[in-house]
């Protein structure tokens, strides 16, 4: 077992521990509120717009909006918060599928002209809230992400995965059961005309909903992801660097065609890794020997897939940089087939496995994955991801981080789940309400792997005296399973 965060009671121990690990990440000694000149405090111009802070809120899958996908009040209860964390980027908010076929779960939010009042209700609940908490949302930006689960889409209750693939990976179809012969699940390139139309027209749904950009997700196994690993699909969406990009390329130079005045920005899995093994044992990579070099991955060594290479990364980035995205969020892995990489965290999930590593080596993988990016694309914004693992010490770290540039302003997901006013907290007080603090117990993902809706069941009491807090006790108390 790795040693806890809050076992490390204070900065300097912090820093010891991440010696031994032989782990470079710049840790204060002190959080610094907004008065006392913190660099998370300072504005930053994003696409023409001034952000009032470096505080982001990352967009996190629900599984609580109704079967239409307009928002339930629970949805619209999770918007309120964040309102009221004080960040003042607010990165989608939430991944709402482009088409109905395309969701993750069946009570995912969608982006879809059906769906129009619905978007405009989480927005102006998130942005009433802001304004009731701080006066003012002049310095508030936000958008919508656009998404589509391409393997991982699971539209229907209580139904397995209906993927929709970019191609045939040799060890994810054997993971999920795809047949490696049925090419019924493979976008054909006539179809994926009729996807980029959908991004199109979801891209106008956020713009008339009131959402100022609008983020093409390119991350975490989802399928403008796969895409950029697709080396064995022939034809014009697959093979090389310009074919693999294609597809993402496209659908940005349409929206930003179509939609002048909206923002388009890409949260990007930058890097990513072999497939790991699920069940009840320490997480180890899928074989992989008979397939090097390795052509099943974006950003990773070809020979040896476990590590990173963000060679590509970087010239996709400087692609997106010249087609006017005015900002990416960087991260990493998936939560499906390597969640200690995409979300460190020393509970894993029902799903999945013990964590392979120390989590802090998973957060120093992220951060430094941003500062490369950061510092080979300079021009762009850049939005770091990771910090959720490191508890107290957030602020103690992500201060650090801006002040040297290694990115410009830090995301939160699951913390705020927990603790949505850690934001304000830092900035106005210097300082956090440690019952409050995430301790990645990784409920928030086990209740949507098990169909009930993702909160904060262990600090939330609200979700915790939910009915559906009871079942999530007894889910984890039966103990793990493997994932499907």
């Amino acid at each position: 077992m790795y040693a806890k965060i809050a076992q490390l009671k204070t900065a300097a121990a912090l820093r010891a521990r991440l010696a031994e690990l032989d782990l470079d990440l710049p840790v204060d000694d002190a959080p610094l509120t907004a008065a006392a000149g913190s660099p998370l405090a300072a504005p930053i111009t994003i696409g023409g717009f001034t952000v009032g802070n470096r505080f982001c809120i990352h967009p996190m899958e629900g599984w609580d909006a109704n079967r239409d996908g307009s928002p339930s009040e629970l949805t619209l209860r999770r918007w309120r918060h964040f309102g009221a964390s004080g960040a003042k980027l607010i990165w989608g908010g939430e991944a709402a599928a482009v088409q109905a076929g395309g969701r993750a779960n069946p009570n995912q939010t969608l982006a879809t002209p059906d769906n129009r009042a619905g978007l405009a209700a989480l927005r102006d609940a998130l942005v009433g809230e802001h304004c009731a908490r701080f006066g003012t949302t002049d310095d508030l930006l936000v958008g919508l992400q656009l998404t589509h689960s391409g393997r991982f889409c699971r539209p229907h209750e209580h139904a397995r995965l209906e993927p929709r693939i970019a191609y045939h990976h040799p060890l994810l179809d054997a993971r999920y059961g795809i047949d490696p012969h049925d090419d019924s699940v493979v976008w054909t390139d006539a179809d994926l005309g009729h996807l980029i139309d959908g991004y199109v027209q979801a891209a106008g749904v956020a713009r008339d909903a009131g959402f100022r950009f609008v983020d093409i997700k390119a991350c975490h196994g989802y399928l403008l992801h796969e895409f950029l690993s697709a080396y064995p699909r022939p034809g014009p969406y697959g093979g090389d660097f310009d074919g693999r990009t294609r597809l993402l390329r496209e659908i940005i130079d349409r929206v930003r065609a179509a939609y002048g005045d909206l923002m388009v920005v890409v949260r990007l899995g930058a890097f990513d890794t072999v497939p790991f093994e699920h069940g009840e044992f320490v997480g180890r990579p899928m074989e992989h020997a008979r397939l090097l070099p390795y052509r099943y991955g974006f950003g990773v060594d070809a020979t040896d897939p476990v590590r990173i290479d963000l060679t590509e990364t970087i010239r996709l980035l400087r692609v997106l940089a010249q087609r006017g995205v005015a900002a990416v969020n960087i991260s990493g892995g998936s939560p499906y087939y390597n969640p200690h990489v995409q979300r460190p965290a020393i509970f894993p999930p029902s799903d999945g496995y013990e964590p392979p590593e120390d989590p802090l080596a998973g957060v120093a993988r992220q951060i430094h994955a941003a500062r490369e990016c950061k510092e080979a694309v300079p021009e762009l914004v850049v939005v770091g991801t990771g910090y959720s693992y490191l508890q107290e010490y957030v602020p103690h770290v992500a201060q650090a981080v801006v002040r040297r540039g290694w990115a410009d302003v830090v995301g939160l997901g699951r913390m705020v789940l927990a603790y949505p006013e850690l934001p304000a907290d830092v900035l106005v007080h210097g300082q956090l309400a440690r019952k409050r603090i995430c301790r990645t117990f990784s409920d928030c993902t086990t209740a949507p792997r098990n169909s009930l809706p993702s909160g904060c069941y262990p600090l939330d009491p609200f979700y915790k005296d939910l009915p559906e807090g009871a079942s999530l006790r007894a889910i984890k108390a039966a103990g793990p399973r493997r994932g499907d």
